[in-house]
């Protein structure tokens, strides 16, 4: 571990360390004002911050998404102050009245950063790890992103070559995720990856000693990082000079991501409320707030002070932001002169348009065969993997079951690593078993921008992955997952593996498209309908869950209104439909089988399958009407899974057919048959519905 950076050109005036306290007592007012949140993080940050925006990174305030800059990842989302200062002093868009609106209604300062809410955040940071983990997937998406557009170029010549920064606290780094994360980063090499630690010693209750007792920094060095630890001035402050140093020598390395540990001290330079606990997630109080404006040589009386000579030379971050745009600019048109093919296909990604004829390869497959969904999914991946190469994705550890492999030939690995289909640029993504870490990577990687990315494990574990996929909802990121092993039909691995009421708790989360396919042609009509919803006419995007079966089913003819998310399957034969069969996934041939008995007594009989509640719901009325008549109150719903969905659709005098209890280890049949989902059972329910419905 490198313990001593020993260069560095940094400037440093007395305007910048004025800069810095400025921060800091923006942080604690803003605390103060609204009467909480988190100032202590923030004011020991502010040197390392302001080191980051004024002196390090590659950026431009005025075009927050320039693709050239470098990007900053706050994991410590509490501390979003630390952000929000830089963001107001260096220009990206913030005022002092947004300041002072901290954490109110309507404000651009939230409690925690969030993504597409204020100019310059780049992810939505709050549960602890995760920006850890976003920023392993940014890292990444740009080697990627090199490759598709400008692989031949010397390391640090591409204009698609810059860095990703992250600040992590003792919290972040406690999270599983972030060990998850940390442990893909170094095994991939990630040399354009830098997290800097904030190491306070410090969480809520205490002293980190109440619960940590390892040495992090060897913890990385194990993970296969570069670490260096900064020390603080003697004072206790941290050293911008060398925080700047280390950052330098990180740069250097390129064949690792780099850790640098700061030791800093809580709420410094507050007298009394420095390295303590309650600094961390609580207002100092206004005596406090006035202490350490008085050892900073701020007026005690005054609140938001911001002096016109500090904010003119922090301001001076949009001239130079101009200057390295300009820089960039020349290297990113010798390229375009250079690659003009590639230039094309650059310029197609970053609209957000699909290469022509896309969809043309999307198969189509034989009605009649039976074909397990995943497999279809997998066909469908590998004929889209020839045509639109910003397409990547993977695995955690279950490529052949969750049928990712979208190239064989090509996985996203290192130089160095001894495996024969190894290459940086490659297409298949290897996530291991971290399920946590792969939907954060996968989030990541979206933010990153300019590739399209999607991840697989089985269904049941979506648990495991639940926070990132919540937060892709939230940020409304085109993510794609891929679920298989999606119901009992898994068979004999038992109730551990078996989800049940998963289908029903993933549509909880506002914002997540769920789709479950009944068929191979369904699944292709997904997969295209996941594609067309990713390009920029469509609007604002979502996360998709394919959720996928292990088992055979029957394949139908393909069905256009399958991507309405509910569709007429098969009409009712002998006149109006008496009673309506509503369906999913691998349940869906079940209603089928269903309808011909009830046809066969004289029962005109509807079926729907509905692959994607939500895109049903998009749908106007007058459609929805007319796949679900209100005047047919005789309905019943057929999923293997807890039945919370259904109610909304089957009225009053339906009937759902679901599975209110875990499941068994069994062959498929067996738990079908045992836990009544047949044909007869259903179509048992449907004449309980009719009579219902007569009454």
């Amino acid at each position: 571990m490198s313990t001593k950076p020993t260069t560095t050109d940094l400037e440093w005036t007395e305007l910048d360390q004025r800069a810095v306290d400025t921060a800091r007592v923006l942080a604690a007012d803003a605390v103060q004002k609204v009467g909480n949140g988190h100032p202590g993080t923030a004011m020991s940050l502010a040197p390392a911050a302001y080191t980051l925006f004024q002196k390090v990174m590659r950026h431009d305030p005025a075009d927050t998404q320039w693709v050239g800059r470098d990007r900053f990842v706050l994991s410590a989302g509490h501390s979003s102050l630390t952000l929000y200062t830089q963001l107001y002093l260096g220009g990206f868009g913030l005022e002092l009245d947004d300041l002072k609106a901290f954490r109110t209604w309507g404000s651009k300062t939230p409690g925690h950063p969030e993504y597409g809410h204020t100019r310059g955040v780049e992810t939505t940071t709050g549960p602890l790890g995760q920006g850890v983990a976003n920023a392993v997937g940014m890292a990444m998406a740009a080697r990627y992103e090199r490759g598709l557009f400008d692989p031949e170029a010397a390391q640090g010549e591409s204009p698609f070559d810059h860095f990703i920064f992250c600040v992590a606290g003792d919290g972040c780094l406690q999270e599983g995720i972030s060990a998850e994360a940390s442990s893909m980063a170094g095994h991939q090499k990630l040399g354009n990856l830098i997290l800097l630690w904030d190491d306070n010693h410090i969480s809520i209750e205490g002293d980190t000693e109440t619960a940590v007792s390892e040495d992090t920094a060897k913890r990385y060095e194990a993970y296969g990082w570069h670490v260096q630890r900064v020390e603080p001035k003697a004072d206790g402050d941290l050293d911008p000079a060398a925080i700047f140093a280390a950052i330098q020598e990180a740069k250097a390395v390129t064949d690792r991501p780099s850790f640098i540990a700061m030791r800093s001290i809580i709420a410094w330079p507050a007298p009394n409320a420095q390295n303590t606990e309650a600094a961390h997630g609580s207002a100092l109080g206004d005596e406090e707030v006035a202490a350490t404006k008085r050892v900073l040589g701020f007026d005690p009386d005054q609140t938001f002070e911001v002096a016109d000579e500090v904010l003119a030379h922090t301001r001076g971050a949009l001239e130079r932001g101009r200057e390295l745009r300009a820089e960039w600019d020349k290297s990113y048109q010798a390229w375009r002169e250079a690659n003009p093919e590639r230039a094309a296909e650059y310029d197609r990604v970053a609209r957000g348009e699909l290469p022509a004829g896309w969809d043309e390869k999307i198969p189509v497959f034989e009605t009649g065969k039976s074909v397990a969904t995943r497999a279809a999914s997998g066909k469908v991946l590998q004929a889209l993997g020839e045509v639109v190469p910003e397409l990547w994705g993977g695995s955690a550890d279950l490529a052949g079951s969750n049928n990712t492999t979208i190239d064989k030939t090509s996985s996203f690995l290192p130089e160095g690593n001894p495996l024969p289909e190894a290459n940086p640029y490659g297409r298949t993504v290897h996530f291991g078993i971290r399920e946590h870490s792969m939907g954060a990577e996968l989030n990541g990687i979206t933010l990153h921008g300019n590739t399209r990315a999607y991840g697989g494990t089985f269904l049941v574990f979506s648990d495991y992955m639940r926070n990132a996929v919540r937060l892709s909802a939230l940020m409304h990121l085109p993510v794609t997952y891929v679920w298989t092993h999606d119901s009992i039909g898994l068979g004999e691995d038992g109730p551990t593996h078996q989800p049940v009421e998963h289908l029903a708790s993933l549509r909880a989360i506002p914002g997540l498209n769920v789709v479950r396919p009944a068929d191979a042609n369904e699944t292709a009509l997904a997969w295209r309908e996941i594609h067309r919803r990713w390009t920029k006419e469509y609007g604002k995007g979502a996360p998709h869950a394919l959720a996928l079966t292990r088992q055979g089913v029957p394949t139908y003819e393909a069905n256009e209104d399958a991507a309405k998310g509910g569709y007429v399957l098969l009409e009712a034969e002998g006149g109006e439909p008496q009673v309506i069969l509503i369906a999913t996934g691998s349940e869906v041939h079940v209603a089928v089988e269903a309808r011909e008995q009830l046809q066969a007594d004289g029962v005109p009989t509807r079926v729907v399958s509905m692959p994607s509640v939500e895109w049903f719901e998009e749908q106007d009325q007058g459609y929805r009407e007319s796949v679900l008549p209100p005047s047919v109150r005789a309905r019943v719903a057929v999923e293997a899974g807890v039945g919370l969905t259904w109610h909304k659709y089957v009225g009053d005098a339906g009937r759902i057919v679901s599975l209110e209890h875990f499941g068994a280890s069994a062959d498929a049949k067996v738990l079908f048959r045992e836990f009544g989902f047949t044909a007869e059972n259903v179509a048992a329910k449907a004449r309980e519905s009719l009579t219902a419905a007569q009454r």
